[in-house]
């Protein structure tokens, strides 16, 4: 989580709403990791978990990330919960929770609902305070 911390730090000094996400293989290298831009990119889907799953992907050569873990700041959002889902992650590590856009522990609660094919192993609360800190200083400096 400290990576994906880091990374978090990156997307704030960007301009990007700062969440960073990391992706361990099995044998704890990390296989991929990623940092918010969607400004940067022009693109609503460049969420950090997104990214850094598509890097996986890509490290692999598979669509399937089978024994791979991924630690993001922020709880993931509906979009992203789908690509974790899709890519079969086998754990989730998450930050601070998003009660307006998160889709795992609030909102549709994506993994809990019977459409949902692989749900993986749900950590939340990890690294909660830095990240809270990351995003509410982020937010504040806006309206600033």
């Amino acid at each position: 989580m400290d990576e994906a911390l880091r990374l978090a730090g990156e997307s704030a000094a960007a301009g990007e709403v700062p969440v960073g996400a990391v992706i361990v293989a099995a044998d704890g290298s990390i296989l991929a990791q990623a940092r918010n831009r969607m400004m940067e990119l022009a693109d609503p889907t460049a969420h950090a978990e997104m990214l850094a799953i598509r890097a996986a992907c890509h490290a692999l050569g598979s669509p399937r990330l089978i024994n791979c873990d991924l630690y993001v700041t922020l709880e993931p959002c509906a979009m992203c919960a789908a690509a974790i889902s899709f890519a079969r992650v086998r754990r989730l590590y998450f930050g601070a929770s998003d009660i307006k856009g998160g889709a795992v522990e609030n909102g549709p609660r994506f993994f809990s609902q019977p459409t949902c094919h692989h749900s993986p192993e749900v950590y939340g609360g990890i690294g909660e305070a830095a990240s809270a800190t990351l995003l509410k200083a982020f937010f504040h400096s806006l309206r600033a």
